[in-house]
């Protein structure tokens, strides 16, 4: 059994069906890239998989170490070691990061974190991703780069230690030198939380810097092809026409 486990997943965004039968399997320490051109229902996967109300699940199942999570709420899947990074994400002035990642890992973990345990734990994160001490200060999101931002997101999956994340075009918006701080990041995490990965790109820039296990092709709603890093690296040379 996986430790996630997607068997036969249709979903539908009012009304009009997008995924239309998607299996995947990821295990712990693995990464996993999902690939494919625009409107292939790579973000659909992502926002079903969280909980997200507006993309309704028709059939299939989403199976966490074991639990059927398919109808849970999106803060129970949390719970339960579910991670999403946004494609997009939202800037809340006023809200220092220190205290957006504090705020969230209490909920995760159903009891507030006394402030000076969770300042020591938060700067041996940024540490660890060579994040300096100063951007805990900065309002999130609040006049951040494209980079910035993705790493922010990368942060707050280090402080939160999913079980799985699912980042949604993290790559997206960054310049060459972000993404490899971020390339790293997404290493460190997968080596020393053992945390599953799945990737979801749409282009093979990303996996220039990283080395995904497996690399998933979804279109048209469902994964067409599966195989190793070699098989991004030929989509970038033929596409996706092809296939």
């Amino acid at each position: 059994m996986s430790d996630l486990e997607i068997r036969g997943l249709h979903v539908s965004v009012e009304g009009k069906e997008i995924l239309k039968g998607v299996s995947l399997d990821i295990n712990k320490n693995e990464i996993h890239a999902l690939m494919g051109p625009n409107g292939s229902g790579k973000s659909t996967l992502a926002h079903a998989l969280m909980g997200n109300p507006a993309y309704e699940i028709t059939k299939g199942t989403i199976r966490l170490f074991g639990k059927d999570v398919t109808t849970l709420a999106t803060h129970k899947r949390a719970r339960a070691g579910l991670f999403l990074s946004f494609q997009y994400p939202e800037a809340i002035p006023g809200v220092s990061v220190s205290n957006f990642l504090r705020t969230a890992l209490g909920s995760i973990r159903g009891k507030d974190v006394p402030v000076p345990e969770f300042l020591k734990f938060l700067k041996e994160k940024m540490d660890l991703l060579k994040i300096d001490h100063s951007f805990m200060r900065r309002y999130l999101n609040d006049g951040f780069s494209g980079g910035e931002k993705k790493r922010a997101e990368i942060l707050q999956m280090a402080v939160l230690e999913p079980k799985i994340a699912v980042l949604d075009e993290t790559d997206s918006g960054t310049d060459v030198d972000a993404l490899k701080i971020i390339s790293e990041g997404i290493k460190t995490i997968a080596k020393n939380q053992e945390t599953g990965i799945l990737l979801i790109t749409h282009y093979n820039r990303i996996l220039h810097y990283l080395t995904p296990d497996h690399v998933h092709i979804l279109k048209d709603g469902k994964i067409v092809q599966s195989g190793g890093k070699g098989l991004a690296l030929d989509v970038e040379k033929s596409g996706y026409s092809h296939l």
